[in-house]
């Protein structure tokens, strides 16, 4: 498991270099880059989920990969530059796709939330706009690129962390250097339900 995540990065880093990347993890540093556990898979599937998001603010792309050994690597993806919804619908695929090979998968399934990218995509609906078009011959060629491939639809409800990445970086108005850093609270700062009191005054 983390000779896998260690070589995923290294096969990443173009897009270490062209995105700012936020890496949340639970996994000890020291964990990670010490004595691999097991070897990586290669027949087993790698799990892709995308997202896209399009603003009044800006537009991004969230991406969730899985590898076989069930780590993610989530990323949120600032477009600098405008696009429709479904446009960074496609985008969050064709990224997702490329990242994903990189990354050193060989049977990919993957997740997105809309149903006209996964029609098009399947054949079922026909692309009428020149881009959508352009979208989808990228993504015939990457297809061509891994031993298996499939795309399914799910729901908003199952896709939480790309659609919570995507929109993310959406609302980001640059890509500086950051710390975001995710807590849990557990208890209120106040008690909750309080029972009303009467509160005298004097007059």
């Amino acid at each position: 498991m983390a000779l896998a995540l260690v070589i995923t990065a290294r096969k990443l880093l173009p897009y270490f270099l062209s995105y700012l990347v936020g890496v949340v993890t639970i996994t000890p540093l020291k964990q990670v880059l010490g004595k691999p556990e097991e070897e990586v898979s290669k027949e087993r599937p790698w799990l892709l989920h995308v997202d896209g998001s399009s603003t009044t603010q800006g537009s991004g792309a969230g991406v969730v990969i899985t590898s076989p050994q069930e780590e993610d690597m989530e990323f949120a993806i600032k477009f600098d530059f405008k696009a429709s919804n479904n446009e960074t619908e496609y985008e969050a695929l064709v990224l997702g796709m490329r990242m994903a090979l990189d990354a050193g998968a060989l049977h990919l399934i993957a997740y997105c939330d809309s149903q006209m990218i996964v029609k098009q995509v399947s054949g079922e609906y026909e692309a009428n706009e020149e881009s959508m078009i352009q979208y989808l011959q990228q993504i015939e060629e990457l297809k061509t690129k891994f031993k298996s491939f499939q795309l399914q639809q799910i729901q908003r409800e199952e896709n939480v962390k790309a659609d919570s990445l995507s929109k993310l970086a959406s609302a980001l108005e640059d890509c500086k250097t950051r710390r975001i850093i995710v807590q849990h609270l557990l208890y209120p700062r106040v008690p909750l339900n309080i029972q009303a009191t009467n509160i005298w005054r004097r007059p």
